[in-house]
């Protein structure tokens, strides 16, 4: 793949057509994860497509192609919502990809802030290395790594405030309620 990539940083077309077909799949689940619709879904991945063309060159690094493109279309989306006004609506993008069947875990998601939830999102539901999401968020491993523990632990308490069963030892705890019993009367 990293022949590919060189290729079609060098100027053949055939090879970041071949690439672009390669990362549709996620760059289309990623974009309506944001966008929900799919018409916006489909605009947003043409000009990504052409964005990426007209600055292939910039690519340094070979491995990083995909996380590149993604960036890319992440910056798009976030500008669409702005200009619609729909930033704020972020919060019910859990509920499209992940619409999880426990509740209490949606509501958890949707209560975080923006830049948590897309933290989640990469690690849990796009299945992405910490070392992969450093790369994409252009911050440090040891930084994920510390932001997704303040994450879950905020999940957990949320989830242990609304009574749901999220993670037993976590409850065993003090972290709900300051009782040992996770908070629960009795």
């Amino acid at each position: 793949m990293e022949h590919l990539v060189r290729r079609a940083i060098a100027g053949d077309d055939d090879a970041f057509l071949q690439l672009m077909q390669i990362h549709r799949d996620v760059l289309y689940k990623t974009a309506f994860i944001y966008l929900k619709n799919e018409h916006e879904v489909l605009e947003a991945l043409q000009e990504v497509t052409y964005r990426a063309y007209t600055k292939r060159h910039q690519v340094k690094e070979s491995s990083f192609f995909q996380t590149w493109l993604v960036r890319i279309l992440l910056n798009y989306c976030m500008d669409t919502l702005k200009k619609q006004g729909k930033l704020a609506s972020l919060n019910e993008y859990v509920e499209k990809e992940e619409n999880t069947s426990n509740p209490d875990l949606n509501l958890a998601l949707q209560a975080l802030p923006t830049a948590q939830r897309e933290l989640i999102h990469l690690k849990y539901f796009n299945d992405l290395k910490v070392s992969e999401i450093a790369r994409r968020l252009k911050i440090p491993e040891g930084t994920v790594k510390s932001r997704l523990h303040h994450t879950l632990k905020k999940i957990r308490v949320f989830m242990g405030e609304r009574g749901g069963i999220f993670d037993e030892r976590y409850k065993k705890g003090t972290a709900i309620n300051g009782s040992a019993d996770g908070g629960n009367p009795g």
